[in-house]
């Protein structure tokens, strides 16, 4: 199979729709072709089905046979594009850097990193008891080693 060329029937179909970007692409060993596909305000099915018949189309069955699944990103998948940071904001995320991890609602995304808000109860500096602080965190891309999005019922 011509890797290069479902690569580049791919990235026409995804280049069609300026609000959906794409995430992986990967090739089996049993012939099968996956692609994942985001959208700035999610994914409807009928451009999953548009990309899948445009790769399709364009592939001779004859010649080779394979399979092909057109698919959106898991809700537990981890955030791997910017573009998905944008997408969430005013959400939840959990984030693990190195060292530490975070729990707060997404409140800014740039080229540089994203920024998180959350409360916290904490000792009072003087006296018994906690109080309820507000903290933020911007954590520079390059850090971050997983983001998911908290989900909450």
């Amino acid at each position: 199979m011509d890797e290069n060329l479902v690569r580049k029937l791919v990235d026409e179909a995804v280049a069609e729709n300026e609000a959906l970007f794409l995430l992986d692409l990967n090739f089996g060993a049993d012939r099968s072709i996956k692609v994942v596909v985001d959208g700035d305000s999610g994914v409807p099915l009928s451009e999953c089905i548009r990309i899948s018949r445009h790769v399709e189309h364009n592939l001779d069955r004859e010649a080779e046979d394979f399979s092909l699944e057109v698919t959106t990103p898991n809700i537990t998948d981890p955030l791997t594009n910017n573009r998905q940071f944008n997408k969430n904001i005013g959400r939840t995320l959990k984030v693990k850097t190195e060292n530490e991890s975070f729990e707060g609602k997404l409140t800014e995304v740039s080229e540089e990193g994203i920024r998180l808000f959350w409360k916290a109860r904490e000792p009072k500096p003087i006296g018994k008891g906690k109080i309820t602080v507000e903290k933020e965190q911007f954590l520079p891309l390059s850090e971050i080693k997983e983001a998911k999005v908290k989900i909450i019922f």
